[in-house]
């Protein structure tokens, strides 16, 4: 069954009750009627409601009522918060700056809004030492509690250890802040035509304007 309402010439009953243009309540009108008033306007005559008695009439663009629902569909969909699982993979005994670097991996996925899945692999004799993997995973919980928190505790699964955080931030909330980020680099391009936007240039740019001291 076609889910598209019922226009103009395909509405098959006596009379309807009819919605005008900007909402106002007409009445109950003969098809005829209210056919030719939508002729008057220029517009379509639209059955929004076909279960009531009798079914419920609107004059309406309906080619453009189609187009704009369409986009405002295609944008909540555009908007729409997908929850992720990021998955971060650690040794036991991690060099600092390997460390450093899966933080940042870490960091960068909670500021997203997505949560981390860390795991832990144990080779060897590592698996007789499991408060190895259990210490480290303290201390990355403790290193990004500003942006996240541990929604599952360790846990030792074979030869893995696994943990999981948690965002503080909703999915939809880092969306629209990162929107926000964009569309501040873009007026501030825009502004400045010509000026990078790294910050470390653009001190720079700014201590290469200020005058020598004599």
């Amino acid at each position: 069954m076609s889910a598209e309402p019922r226009i103009n010439d395909r509405i098959r009953v006596p009379e309807v009750r009819l919605v005008g243009p900007s909402g106002e309540q007409v009445g109950i009108v003969p098809l005829a009627k209210a056919l030719e008033l939508a002729q008057e306007y220029d517009l379509d005559l639209v059955e929004v409601a076909a279960n009531a008695r009798p079914p419920v009439c609107k004059l309406m663009d309906y080619g453009k009522f189609k187009y704009e629902s369409a986009m405002k569909a295609r944008e909540a969909r555009k908007n729409q918060a997908h929850t992720v699982i990021k998955e971060m993979k650690l040794r036991p005994k991690i060099d600092p700056h390997d460390y450093d670097t899966k933080k940042g991996h870490v960091v960068r996925f909670l500021k997203q809004g997505d949560k981390v899945k860390i795991t832990i692999m144990f080779r060897g004799r590592e698996q007789s030492r499991p408060e190895l993997g259990y210490r480290l995973l303290q201390r990355l919980a403790e290193d990004v509690q500003d942006l996240g928190f541990v929604e599952s505790n360790p846990k030792q699964d074979g030869r893995n250890m696994i943990m999981v955080l948690g965002p503080h931030k909703k999915k939809t909330e880092a969306m629209a802040e990162a929107r926000q980020a964009q569309e501040a680099r873009k007026a501030s391009a825009k502004a400045h035509p010509g000026r990078s936007q790294n910050p470390a240039d653009t001190d720079a740019e700014a201590a290469a304007e200020e005058p020598a001291e004599a």
